[in-house]
């Protein structure tokens, strides 16, 4: 759960501390005092789009902190998730997240106290925290959105067959781009094939090989000085065996360190530090006689050949042909000529090949349309649950003669597309399958199922959302949920049963709140109140949690505008023990 939110210089917030608990945690105040600003804090804290407009000028920077506790479940694919990001939570379990916003745009993260990408805030979020608002209530007017929610609500078996269709549909549409493209433009790719065989052919006449120009290059450098090299490879040689003017009688370099070797070893008994000098002399012997051999090899195989010099010069010429027209050097060549390769095989318009990948494309074809009828059945099991729940929840939020239907309806079939074998009928299968899903709304016994948009007004729409966000709650989802005035439109027993709705919630979840009604905030575990200060130069709001005759005092105000009114702060005690008593009755339900 978040256990504290932090926000300074955002919108009228100068700087205030919003301590939340598990639980229903609402959050009041006047119109304009800044409650919206929570909510913008909220989806900056989990990577949310940064507004510059939104940060005061002074201080010039708005930052967000917050600190969060974790259930096992989200804990790990989080901790996760941060470690490679290079953080990790404190000692006690909790993790630190923060975003600033300066008022040029700038914006920064740090995750676990380590400067992080802003990305990893909205991965941590995605498994957190899940804003729900009159924004999210118009999204889920969209079609697509309907079929992404049933989706979700059909549970992981239904996911892993949508994985592997979306899988699936995506190797068919490249087979089938393939070989649209091949076949559209066999002309230019017969022509661009052309061109790289000529390439090819070039450089296999050639054949260069890895490393070549540098061996060329030495070995060239070697016959244009042999002279001068066998020269000082045999004055080295005789220096070695005596000097120029050395016979027979003569010591050779190597006997005159034997010599010394041996004269040393005779009084190593007496001092330890000759008979190291005498091991060293060993060593430099052996070295000796190991260059005197390799000087000799090295004379013999010199080789002042002008015929392999000449050799040498064309066949580095031929080399830099090919460096000239496909890279820099040898290796580049060689590179090249693998990619030469490889395109060649996907510019290939053989009919072979063209009828490969014919009978690759309709086997896909055939996987496609077999997965989308099974996608399908899934779905309108699901929809049949869906409908069932969410129309239950209608009934608790005072809507007892109001059903929901969720239509699963083939999708028109499209051209050059598969096609799915439905009881219903063919339909065309997309991306997401073959199945247009609407939710609609019979608002009581014997209306017409119209679609959402048509079919609810302004308040009856907010309770839809509430009744859906109940049934996938109950699903899983994230730990903590934010309800953003999803009761604007509703009042009277409705306003209640949205309490009461909100408080079950609360008792899987950490809930938060922002809400205009009284009947809402009563069933809170803790209420906080946005004021506003007006009384400087600038306005001002923060964030204080009111209990007993404050939080009474604000339930009145709430209900009639006058805080300090006898009457409305004895309506809104009722209203609280109301609350208290349904709450303690559905803990003991439990």
């Amino acid at each position: 759960m978040l256990e504290e939110l932090r926000i300074t210089g955002l919108g009228v917030i100068e700087d205030t501390t919003l301590p939340l608990t598990r639980g229903m945690n609402v959050i009041t105040g006047e119109t304009g005092a800044g409650k919206t600003m929570v909510v913008t804090g909220l989806g900056l804290l989990f990577g949310g789009r940064a507004d510059a407009g939104r940060v005061r000028a002074d201080p010039g920077k708005a930052v967000v902190e917050g600190r969060l506790r974790l259930p096992d479940g989200p804990a790990q694919a989080v901790y996760a998730r941060i470690a490679d990001a290079g953080a990790e939570p404190d000692d006690d379990g909790t993790l630190l997240l923060s975003r600033t916003v300066t008022v040029e745009g700038r914006s920064r993260a740090y995750v676990g106290g380590r400067s992080a990408p802003v990305s990893v805030l909205g991965e941590v979020g995605e498994h957190v925290v899940a804003v729900h608002g009159q924004s999210d209530q118009l999204r889920l007017l969209r079609p697509a959105e309907q079929r992404a929610a049933l989706d979700r609500f059909a549970g992981v078996e239904h996911e892993k067959l949508l994985a592997t269709f979306r899988e699936t549909y995506a190797q068919w549409r490249r087979v089938a781009d393939d070989l649209a493209d091949r076949r559209r433009n066999a002309r230019e790719r017969r022509q661009e094939a052309d061109l790289l065989r000529l390439g090819l052919d070039e450089i296999t006449r050639v054949d260069p090989q890895p490393g070549e120009e540098e061996a060329l290059r030495e070995e060239a450098q070697r016959l244009e000085h042999a002279e001068g090299l066998r020269a000082a490879a045999q004055l080295a040689h005789q220096a070695i065996a005596g000097g120029p003017e050395a016979t027979d009688e003569t010591p050779d370099a190597g006997s005159l360190v034997g010599l010394a070797r041996r004269t040393l070893e005779a009084q190593a008994g007496v001092d330890r530090v000759l008979g190291d000098l005498s091991a060293r002399l060993g060593e430099v012997a052996t070295l000796l006689g190991d260059v005197a051999a390799e000087l000799s090899a090295y004379q013999d195989g010199l080789d002042a050949d002008p015929a392999r010099l000449e050799a040498v010069y064309e066949r580095r010429a031929a080399l830099r042909g090919l460096t000239r027209k496909y890279a820099e050097d040898v290796d580049g060549v060689i590179a090249w000529a693998q990619r030469a390769r490889d395109r060649l095989a996907e510019l290939d318009t053989s009919d072979d090949l063209l009828e490969e990948l014919d009978r690759e494309r309709q086997r896909l074809v055939a996987e496609v349309a077999e997965l989308a009828a099974r996608l399908t059945a899934s779905r309108r099991e699901a929809a049949g649950r869906f409908a069932e729940q969410v129309t239950a929840e209608l009934t608790g939020l005072a809507m007892p003669h109001a059903r929901i239907e969720v239509a699963v309806t083939p999708r028109p079939v499209g051209h050059d597309e598969p096609v799915a074998k439905l009881p219903d009928g063919d339909a065309g299968v997309g991306p997401d399958g073959a199945d247009e899903v609407e939710l609609r709304l019979i608002a009581h016994p014997g209306a017409p199922a119209l679609p959402l948009q048509r079919g609810a007004s302004g308040g009856e729409l907010s309770r839809v959302m509430l009744a859906i966000e109940v049934v996938f709650a109950g699903a899983g989802g994230p730990p903590t949920l934010v309800f953003d005035e999803v009761d604007a439109g509703v009042g009277g027993q409705a306003a209640v049963e949205i309490g009461r709705r909100l408080a079950r919630l609360a008792r899987n979840h950490q809930v938060l709140v922002v809400t205009h009604l009284p009947q809402v905030a009563a069933f809170a575990d803790r209420h906080l109140v946005v004021a506003k200060d007006t009384g400087g130069a600038v306005t001002t709001s923060g964030v204080r949690v009111v209990e007993d005759t404050d939080r009474a005092r604000e339930l009145a105000r709430m209900l009639a505008g006058l805080p300090d009114s006898d009457l409305g702060i004895a309506h809104a005690e009722e209203l609280l023990a109301v609350a208290s008593r349904e709450k303690a009755g559905a803990s003991g339900r439990r």
